[in-house]
């Protein structure tokens, strides 16, 4: 049985979230982080990529990045993943706006951010980019093979 596993030179596995990653509203530039993956299970036909902060302050959490429709042959995505990449399909975010936005958490307690790149058995979810992510998100996590996840954190101090 294969390992499954994600890591990124821009954003490793426990480490605090660098200044281009961030939103623009904390001197970021939203530039997405590379992501390397292997070990996908067998069957798998593409990928989606997501990054969540579960410690957003919603009831809910806060998604700032869900792609999908990542062909099966990849196993990476370069830093700065452009909002309109024609390879893949990207959903508006919880900012409202499509592709990747990095962090940008109130004053007070870290905030993880999980990138998560999913092992999907389809080639295409068939999913509308302009449509709410959940229905991407609900396609994604009932479908999936195995996914590998990466936690990197950042904290605005009060």
């Amino acid at each position: 049985m294969s390992t499954f596993t994600v890591t990124s030179s821009a954003t490793p596995d426990g480490s605090v979230i660098a200044q281009p990653q961030l939103a623009p509203e904390l001197d970021g530039q939203s530039t997405s982080p590379d992501l390397t993956w292997s070990g996908a299970p067998e069957g798998t036909k593409s990928f989606a990529v997501t990054c969540y902060d579960p410690d957003a302050p919603t009831g809910s959490g806060f998604w700032h990045w869900v792609a999908w429709d990542i062909p099966a042959p990849a196993t990476s995505l370069p830093v700065g993943v452009p909002r309109e990449d024609s390879t893949i399909r990207q959903a508006v975010n919880d900012f409202g706006r499509s592709g990747y936005d990095g962090p940008n958490p109130p004053a007070g307690p870290p905030h993880r951010y999980i990138f998560t790149v999913h092992a999907l058995p389809i080639e295409t979810l068939g999913a509308d980019p302009a449509a709410p992510h959940v229905g991407t998100r609900f396609a994604i996590f009932t479908q999936q093979l195995g996914s590998a996840s990466l936690t990197a954190e950042y904290q605005v101090k009060n």
